[in-house]
């Protein structure tokens, strides 16, 4: 058991690498095929993990892969293998939606996609900043233009508290957390000046580079947003 978490936390991590590059400007949007091959045992799982992030690529303009192609029968395999229980968080609920979502708008409509569930959102308006900043970063595959546009203008009136827990995730040096909400962040409008936030995420992509997943959500605030360069 120990050594098939560590296999996918080496697939995740090497995708993860894969899809930084390609916002990058490093190679196609495909940039996940060849790591997570749909023969591959862990690419359902690896894909899960990483949401709507595998197809993030795409949403530079690029046209979308063939039916055939290795992302989307990955994508395909993941969304058929790991759909949210009745007991799943809402995370759960929101990072499978936001796969689904990513799905619908980047593959071939083929009629095999599920509809994209319907996911809570009471929490924005009711988490204390701490857990909602949790939350947040577990959603920032989510901080993708065109994405959740709900959950991000849910998100909108509670920037000063997202900022709050920035800051808390850097001082506690948990990168993937700064990461992620610094990657949604960079997507809200009224982000204040004081709190450095290009600055902030090129230091968390530095100290955090050990991290593909760091990296990546660095990246994409950077080429999405503008921001943190």
């Amino acid at each position: 058991m120990a050594g098939n978490a560590d296999a996918l936390r080496s697939v995740i991590a090497d995708a993860a690498s894969g899809v930084a590059l390609a916002l990058r400007g490093g190679g196609g949007p495909d940039a996940v095929s060849g790591i997570l091959h749909p023969d591959n045992p862990f690419a359902p799982a690896a894909v899960r993990v990483l949401g709507a992030d595998v197809l993030a690529p795409y949403a530079l303009g690029h046209p979308p892969p063939t039916a055939e192609a290795g992302d989307a029968q990955s994508v395909r395999m993941a969304l058929a293998a790991y759909p949210p229980g009745a007991d799943a968080s809402e995370v759960s609920v929101w990072s499978y939606g936001g796969l689904a979502e990513a799905a619908r708008r980047f593959l071939p409509a083929d009629g095999a996609l599920p509809p994209v569930p319907d996911a809570d959102m009471a929490w924005t308006g009711t988490d204390p900043w701490q857990r909602l900043a949790h939350r947040v970063s577990q959603l920032a595959a989510l901080a993708v233009p065109g994405l959740a546009d709900g959950l991000a203008a849910n998100l909108a009136p509670r920037v000063d508290d997202l900022s709050r827990g920035f800051v808390r995730a850097v001082r506690r040096r948990d990168w993937l957390q700064a990461a992620g909400v610094g990657r949604w962040l960079a997507r809200l409008p009224d982000v204040p000046e004081t709190l450095g936030l290009d600055t902030g995420l090129v230091f968390v992509g530095r100290l955090g580079a050990a991290d593909p997943r760091v990296d990546l959500h660095v990246a994409a605030a950077q080429r999405f947003f503008g921001r943190g360069r």
